[in-house]
């Protein structure tokens, strides 16, 4: 079996640590480089549910999107919550790595996952990263709907594309607009709006849309808004990932056993529909 160091290795080729941003906390969380893998876990959260599934799988590495301490800290004290997962990893003989922003920026990457479930094909990113002189790698990508669709057409496609979840997907926009030409980002988008207006697309598919960045994209163009929860809209990359490991394993002869997890990490567990209420009629009679 290998060692960690160099499944490591491996993932650091697809997703260089150069490529994620300076904020960002990326690589190996816990681990020893000299540990061998056998079996490696990917999830988009590093919570306790996904590292109980991690011990009772018997896996040697977990790979998550979202890094655990993105924050410095000053202990890892089983106290708390983050400090719980970090025993349990080390107990249980578990290292656990992160790709995140370096994942976003690759090609391919979360958003190439995101628009291949989503049914786009890709033109190119959203955000070119200046450093890649192929113009592939960067934020965010743009794609085409082939054939066209209505938003409402295209909303429920996107629905039926990534994994299900509470709170489901919501939709700004005429939904009877024919959509061909689209910007997708994984994970949190409303900062894009100046490039998603500048790209001249007719849909944008993105996550965390708060009120007031959505309501003035919506005024300022005709840009429809397909706004899916965080997790689902980067879940897909986790298969992603793990084809791409695979491919790395069969080359080096490694005989290495993957697993995506399928538990829904969403903090939004329920969802309560709620009865439009009719306007109130006019009053009658005389003035």
């Amino acid at each position: 079996m290998p060692k960690l160091s160099d499944v490591i290795s491996a993932l650091e080729e697809l997703y260089p640590p150069q490529w994620a941003e300076s904020w960002d906390a990326v690589g190996l969380v816990c681990g020893d480089p000299e540990a061998e893998v056998g079996r490696v876990l990917f999830a988009v959260d590093p919570v306790q549910a996904v590292v109980d599934e991690a011990v009772e799988w018997g896996a040697d590495l977990v790979v998550t999107h979202h890094p655990l301490y993105l924050r410095g800290t000053t202990s890892v004290a089983a106290t708390g919550f983050k400090g719980r997962v970090v025993h349990t990893l080390i107990r249980s003989g578990i290292a656990l790595h992160v790709a995140h922003t370096n994942a976003d920026h690759a090609d391919p990457g979360v958003s190439d996952a995101l628009a291949e479930a989503v049914g786009l094909r890709v033109l190119g990113p959203l955000i070119p990263d200046p450093t890649d002189p192929a113009g592939r790698r960067g934020t965010g990508r743009i794609g085409v709907l082939e054939p066209p669709l209505t938003l409402s057409a295209f909303a429920a496609r996107v629905a039926a594309g990534l994994p299900a979840t509470a709170a489901g997907v919501r939709v700004a926009g005429d939904v009877d607009r024919t959509i061909t030409r689209v910007a997708v980002c994984g994970g949190s988008g409303d900062s894009f709006f100046a490039e998603v207006r500048a790209a001249g697309v007719d849909a944008y598919v993105t996550a965390d849309l708060r009120h007031h960045p959505a309501s003035e994209a919506t005024e300022a163009a005709p840009v429809a808004l397909v706004d899916a929860a965080h997790w689902a809209t980067e879940w897909p990359w986790l298969k992603l990932a793990e084809r791409g490991l695979t491919a790395a394993a069969e080359k080096h002869g490694w005989p290495l056993e993957t697993k995506v997890s399928h538990l829904v990490t969403d903090p939004w567990t329920a969802h309560a529909p709620m009865t439009p209420v009719a306007p109130a009629a006019a009053p009658t009679g005389p003035a």
